[in-house]
């Protein structure tokens, strides 16, 4: 070979190099995160969902990536949004903000391995087939905030004790959550001798007509139901409850920690941290069937200390000894 040829040889090889090196790089997969609600108030919990898949050895942007689909508490474009992540062709699929992102994710397929958090018994909601053997492409947490109703009366009436009439906030478009919630008030307000009447509001301005409502019809205390379109608006619901002097009791922290008087319920963080152990393993290649469902078993009390003082209110020492945390 001529050794003008044999350069030009050499040079082509070498130019096709960097392309041949390129071309071996791994296509780093893709999670499908689906929300019911919007960013902002999820945050922190995106940021625990995050930390647990980065200690399973995950990081986004360097070995993952993640399409986000938020819904805007639009619950009708959830079926389009998630439909739109199998197109993609996602590797796993995060369901979480109600049981409706769920729902919109197993109706779109039946393969791409799905986790979610749901707020009532997955298996009786037809989620999954047993807490143990998932079965299908599902798994994930079993969140406790609809089971915890006639708990959270309890509760309410131990800190106000000369409470006769309830007001039940729920969130219509949550619709398995307040029915439940629904059920599960009426039950337990008559077994402990209080009267109960439900409002509903899905849009901030039937949050104002609700609390005008409980004022003319002289509600003294409120209990909220689970929804993302209620920790969207915390801010407004707590405000108002304090501004009318309402002692309420909500579903989780997120409410205490804005002014809320009191919550009860599962830990959000923790539950969200569990998503991303389970996410980790999925694409480590371990199928959803092999991951039971796992159940939340950190309850959380929380009372803000000021926000009782705001309303006159002294909290018992036996509250104090239960709570977890007393904002102060």
């Amino acid at each position: 070979m001529k050794r003008r040829a044999f350069i030009t040889l050499l040079g082509g090889a070498a130019a096709a190099w960097p392309f041949a090196t390129r071309a071996q790089r791994p296509v780093i997969p893709v999670i499908g995160y689906l929300h019911s609600g919007s960013s902002a108030p999820y945050v922190h919990l995106v940021a625990a969902f995050r930390q647990s898949l980065k200690e399973a050895g995950y990081v986004e942007g360097e070995n993952v990536a993640i399409e986000y689909r938020w819904a805007d508490n639009q619950t009708d474009q959830l079926p389009v949004l998630a439909a739109d992540l199998v197109r993609r062709g996602v590797a796993a699929i995060i369901a979480t903000g109600g049981l409706s992102p769920a729902l919109a994710a197993k109706e779109a397929t039946k393969i791409i391995p799905t986790v979610f958090i749901a707020a009532e018994d997955p298996v009786r909601l037809g989620l999954v087939d047993s807490l143990a053997r998932p079965g299908g492409n599902l798994t994930g947490v079993n969140f406790f905030a609809g089971e915890l109703t006639a708990k959270r009366l309890e509760l309410l009436r131990t800190l106000v004790p000369g409470i006769a009439r309830v007001a039940v906030l729920v969130n219509p478009a949550s619709t398995s959550e307040t029915e439940s919630t629904v059920r599960d008030a009426q039950s337990a307000a008559h077994a402990i001798g209080l009267q109960i009447q439900v409002f509903t509001a899905s849009t901030s301005r039937e949050i104002d007509e609700a609390f005008a409502a409980f004022v003319r019809e002289r509600h003294d205390s409120l209990l909220t139901g689970p929804s993302p379109f209620f920790t969207a608006r915390r801010f407004q619901l707590t405000h108002l409850a304090t501004r009318h002097a309402i002692p309420a009791i909500y579903t989780g922290r997120q409410y205490t920690e804005v002014g809320g008087l009191m919550s009860y319920g599962a830990s959000l963080t923790d539950a969200y941290r569990q998503i991303g152990v389970y996410a980790g393993h999925i694409l480590k290649g371990t199928k959803p069937a092999d991951l039971p469902v796992v159940q939340s078993s950190k309850l959380e009390l929380v009372i803000n200390a000021q926000a009782a003082r705001m309303l006159g209110l002294t909290v018992p020492p036996t509250l104090l000894a239960l709570a977890d945390e007393v904002i102060e």
